[in-house]
C-alpha cells in the first residue's frame, strides 16, 4: 500500500530536541518507514493504553534503543505524534 505521510506540531518540536546522535537514526530509519511503516526491522507494534486514550489504534516504532516514535493510520496517511524515549508513552 502506498501511504502518505504527515507529522503533527508535537513531532516535531520533539524531533528537534532530540540529540545529534538521534536525529540521525531517526533519519535512517525515516527511509525505511516512508517505504512502509510495518517494515519488520521496525518493529512496530502497537500501544493499547494510548490507543483506548486516543479512540483509534496508536502504534510504536523502534529506532534505536530507547527511542521510539508514535504514529496512527488515518486512511491512506500516516500522522506521526511524537518521538522520543519510553516516557512518550505516557501521553
Amino acid at each position: 500500500m502506498k501511504y502518505r505521510y504527515g507529522a503533527v506540531e508535537r513531532f516535531w518540536t520533539s524531533f528537534y530536541r532530540l540529540s545529534p546522535a538521534q536525529k540521525e537514526s531517526a533519519r535512517k530509519a525515516w527511509l525505511t518507514f516512508k517505504e512502509d511503516p510495518f517494515d519488520p526491522r521496525l518493529r512496530t507494534h502497537k500501544i493499547h493504553r494510548l490507543s483506548a486514550a486516543y479512540q483509534r489504534t496508536i502504534y510504536a516504532v523502534e529506532i534505536e534503543g530507547d527511542l521510539r516514535s508514535l504514529f496512527y493510520l488515518d486512511g491512506e496517511t500516516v500522522v506521526s505524534l511524537v518521538i522520543g524515549t519510553h516516557d512518550i508513552y505516557k501521553g
